[in-house]
């Protein structure tokens, strides 16, 4: 009996179907890797991170947070504009609330959600921006970056006009 390969698979074991993915020079740069790797967040951090995404990858949630990108609402109104049941939408809020992507608020027999800090309108903002991003605002938004400088002291590998930081280039790859 043959085995089905993924979509995955197939791609890994023939590089011949995506040329432009393999690198012109076979081999690893050790200093890039050394690099790449010291600046790794822990594994718990990266287990968080990937938690956080994989909620956000349900579009039920992502209407849910983009809802509440400017104003506060409660379960009753989230379901009436995602357009599910107020069960669900708690269910989705339970979530969301244990990640910290969104917090609530008692307001006597009504809770109120709101996203739970400026971090959560940061990254939808951004995640808005680039998939409407028609290229001309990179440079700026780059300055995003020196908010957080903790996290990007790694080199960086593309280069903008505007930045001083030193950088790598880019590693060939086929076209």
């Amino acid at each position: 009996m043959a085995q089905r390969r993924s979509a995955v698979a197939r791609r890994v074991a023939a590089p011949e179907e995506s040329a432009d993915e393999v690198c012109l020079t076979p081999g690893t740069h050790p200093e890039r890797t050394a690099v790449g790797r010291a600046f790794l967040p822990d594994a718990p951090s990266q287990l968080a991170l990937a938690e956080t995404f994989r909620a956000l990858a349900d579009p039920t949630r992502v209407s849910i947070v983009l809802s509440l990108l400017r104003q506060e609402l409660c379960t009753c109104d989230l379901a009436a504009i995602t357009g599910v049941t107020e069960s669900a939408v708690s269910q989705h809020l339970r979530i969301l609330r244990q990640l910290r992507l969104v917090k609530s608020r008692r307001a006597g027999r009504l809770v109120f959600y709101s996203l739970d800090d400026v971090h959560i309108r940061i990254l939808l903002t951004v995640c808005l921006h680039h998939i409407r991003d028609d290229g001309r605002e990179h440079a700026r938004l780059e300055q995003v970056l020196d908010f957080f400088p903790a996290l990007f002291d790694a080199p960086v590998t593309e280069t903008a006009p505007d930045r001083v930081a030193q950088r790598m280039p880019v590693k060939e790859v086929a076209r």
